[in-house]
């Protein structure tokens, strides 16, 4: 095993994690003006989308991340029945945000749709931002990695685009784990999508590494969807390529749509500078880091 896989694990939740309390404000002087740096974990506002949530706990993201790792340890590898039915059930009682692409994915179920052909059209990143635990599970063997990587986001986000944004995106982690720099990895992963949008848009973050990033996330796009959040993702992890914290830092203080992007850009540099990049105080406060661990240290079981 790589010796940063889990690391790069960890720090995809704790980029979920770290991103909650800001999480969908879009105004960025709001965010200077009643948070200042964003530096610590911190509990939503009272007008978040995610108000039943604490400081420590993870957005809708992340806990859907959270039920794919469970998936994972539970039956020793991806099985689209087993994650199907633990997604079911993470919704059928959730004591959270449902977004777009989840209301659409349980209308499709409801009448009659399987794991295969249920999932939304939704074109947003984070139906490829949770597959972190899929790229530690599979770090050694790529085609089951793709076809997993597939699968999971199909399941909710069956988009051509984001479908091949969780490829991208698993393969930049896999060449980053096995020692290549996120830049030079996020390079080789953009030639397998010439023909792609996936290509303009690493063009745009790459090209955008020393520009300012709140007036860079600005420009891109602060939502959810893949043409705004996929070059932001790129342009943080270029940016800060030697600096997890600062990184997801400034993510946060770009507003919009930081969770989705926190959760790429925890993978792969946590997969690059491994667990003594991500600062002490935020492990300690996410509520989930001992589930994770344990679930982690499942895989070493199989």
């Amino acid at each position: 095993m790589y010796p940063n896989a889990q690391a790069m694990v960890v720090a995809s939740f704790i980029g979920d994690s770290h991103a909650l309390g800001v999480h969908w404000i879009y105004d960025t002087d709001r965010i200077e003006r009643e948070y200042g740096r964003v530096d610590e974990i911190l509990a939503p506002p009272s007008d978040s989308f995610h108000t039943t949530k604490k400081a420590g706990e993870f957005t809708h993201y992340g806990d859907q991340a959270l039920v794919l790792l469970e998936s994972l340890a539970a039956r020793g590898g991806f099985h689209l029945d087993d994650f199907w039915q633990r997604w079911q059930d993470l919704f059928a009682s959730y004591n959270g945000y449902v977004d777009q692409a989840t209301k659409g994915t349980l209308r499709n179920m409801q009448s009659g749709k399987g794991p295969e052909e249920a999932g939304s059209f939704s074109d947003e990143l984070a139906g490829a931002s949770r597959i972190a635990p899929l790229v530690y599970w599979y770090s050694d063997d790529a085609d089951a990695l793709e076809e997993a990587v597939q699968a999971q986001t199909r399941m909710t986000h069956n988009n051509p685009v984001i479908l091949q944004s969780g490829l991208f995106f698993a393969r930049t982690a896999q060449d980053v784990l096995a020692g290549v720099s996120p830049i030079t990895a996020i390079e080789r992963a953009a030639e397998g999508f010439l023909e792609s949008p996936i290509s303009q848009w690493v063009r745009k973050g790459l090209e955008s590494k020393d520009t300012d990033s709140l007036q860079t996330v600005r420009r891109f796009g602060q939502t959810c969807h893949a043409e705004q959040a996929f070059p932001g993702v790129i342009h943080f992890i270029a940016r800060y390529e030697s600096d997890l914290e600062e990184a997801l830092i400034q993510s946060a203080m770009a507003g919009g749509d930081s969770a989705g992007r926190g959760l790429l850009i925890g993978m792969v540099l946590g997969a690059h500078l491994g667990k003594t990049s991500i600062p002490e105080r935020w492990i300690s406060v996410m509520k989930k880091t001992g589930r994770i661990q344990e679930l982690l240290e499942k895989k070493l079981e199989f």
